[in-house]
């Protein structure tokens, strides 16, 4: 990892932190509300519970509509152009969230947040920056900065609103985008000319073959029903707490201890399913984790110690799924699709937590807050069903190699000899980006034969 950190480029490595801490700071926004609307939600004029939860869930709704419009555009009209307008529409969100004293403002608001969709932007941006040695490398950063705003949204929204009010949740939030926008002119390095790259943009003319695989088709239903069921139990769990004596004002502390502990639990179970290929095992596993805490969940609350076990395997589960359907995907993927199957995969998240924000606020509002645990768990059960059928991912990665710009090999022959090499399992050449797309099962992998081949000959 320290010989991987020493390849990067001073430039790679400002756009590298630079948006990762864009993409962390505009998550945070969005989900510092999660743990609290619901519990402030009767200073707001014509608050239901079917309402509440719209609020909770509209910003995916308008961010599966609009990340992948924002990404065409952004190739038209500049990367960092999109991003400003999608934070823009974000602080813009965040404001008119703030002012709202009724929970119709805070739905127009929170659906403002969403239509800032700039995330495939910022990915594709950050490919734009970085080379292909140390993409991975970058993305991984993403993904990092997205697991840690959420466990700190989960602290430091409950914390302000009980010092500060609902409304100081939303201007903190107004507040990151002016720090965003600080960050992208100030600290971000000048976009690139602007490339397409098939492991981060998404590809229409793949998009039916990656809609229509039933091994990729079942992990865009994992995400989405993961995140539909996150959503759904939030308009529930905040009065959970109050019902096992947890006041308001010591929310944000018992997120703290939940999520560090299940971070602790979650480690040596994603190292067991990727050393030892037991993923589709462990994904088994933490989907009937998060089925049997939501049911457990939906029973009478004796004390806070069985609320906070029950909570503790519920975000066990959820975290090693947020690790590990992300890398079984890019296992399944075919050579060169990437970017299209994380599309798709996205937009199946963003529409989980509209659709389960607005389930949980029907269930509270018409059979009270047991029916949201019980009726989440039975989806989860079905969710089960469906992965119990899905084979056992390969295990194979992806990876991304320059052509020399005097390889002397036509494109069949190139992909012919590629396909050749030991190893290496699938092959997507792309002449106009002097790439090539490789899956690649590493422990059989030719490493020398592949770098002999890539190597331009000498005149």
């Amino acid at each position: 990892m320290r010989h991987v950190f020493a390849l990067l480029l001073t430039s790679e490595r400002r756009a590298i932190s630079g948006l990762a801490g864009l993409y962390a700071s505009r998550m945070l926004g969005l989900f510092m509300v999660l743990p609290v609307l619901a519990l402030y939600a009767d200073e707001l004029a014509g608050a239901t519970p079917l309402l509440i939860g719209l609020a909770l869930g509209i910003y995916g709704l308008t961010q599966a509509c609009l990340q992948i419009p924002f990404g065409w555009l952004s190739d038209r009209f500049g990367r960092k152009r999109m991003i400003v307008i999608g934070l823009l529409l974000f602080g813009l969100g965040s404001v008119v969230a703030a002012l709202a004293d009724s929970i119709t403002g805070i739905i127009i608001g929170r659906a403002l947040q969403g239509s800032g969709a700039v995330a495939a932007v910022i990915m594709a941006l950050l490919a734009d920056q970085t080379r292909e040695q140390v993409r991975t490398l970058a993305m991984a950063a993403i993904g990092l900065s997205i697991g840690l705003s959420f466990a700190l949204a989960m602290v430091l929204g409950p914390w302000l609103a009980a010092r500060t009010g609902l409304a100081s949740v939303f201007w903190f939030t107004a507040l990151l985008t002016l720090v965003g926008l600080l960050v992208l002119w100030r600290w971000v390095p000048a976009a690139p000319r602007r490339l397409k790259h098939r492991d981060v943009g998404m590809d229409r003319r793949q998009l039916r073959h990656v809609i229509t695989r039933p091994d990729l088709w079942r992990l865009d239903v994992s995400i989405f029903a993961l995140h539909l069921v996150l959503m759904a139990i939030f308009v529930a769990v905040p009065f959970r707490l109050l019902e096992a004596g947890i006041g308001v004002d010591r929310h944000g502390m018992a997120y703290l201890a939940i999520m560090g502990a299940a971070f602790v639990l979650m480690l040596p179970l994603v190292i067991i399913a990727e050393k030892y290929q037991h993923m589709k095992l462990i994904c088994l596993l933490a989907v009937g984790a998060i089925t049997l805490s939501l049911a457990a969940l939906g029973l009478p609350v004796a004390d806070g110690r069985g609320l906070f076990v029950w909570l503790l395997v519920f975000f066990t589960g959820f975290n090693l799924l947020e690790a590990t359907l992300p890398s079984m995907l890019s296992k399944l993927v075919p050579a060169g699709a990437k970017g299209t199957a994380m599309g798709v995969y996205s937009t199946g998240q963003f529409l989980g937590a509209f659709l389960g924000g607005t389930l949980g606020g029907f269930l509270a509002h018409h059979w009270g807050l047991d029916a949201v645990f019980f009726g989440s768990a039975g989806l989860a059960l079905l969710w089960w069903v469906v992965m119990w059928s899905m084979p056992a991912p390969p295990p194979l990665s992806s990876e991304v190699v320059a052509l020399g710009d005097n390889h002397g090999d036509t494109l069949d022959t190139l992909m012919e000899r590629l396909a050749d090499v030991a190893g290496v399992e699938d092959v997507m050449v792309v002449p106009e980006e002097r790439l090539a797309y490789l899956k690649v099962n590493r422990q059989q992998l030719d490493q020398d034969a592949l770098t002999r081949l890539l190597t331009p000959p000498r005149r």
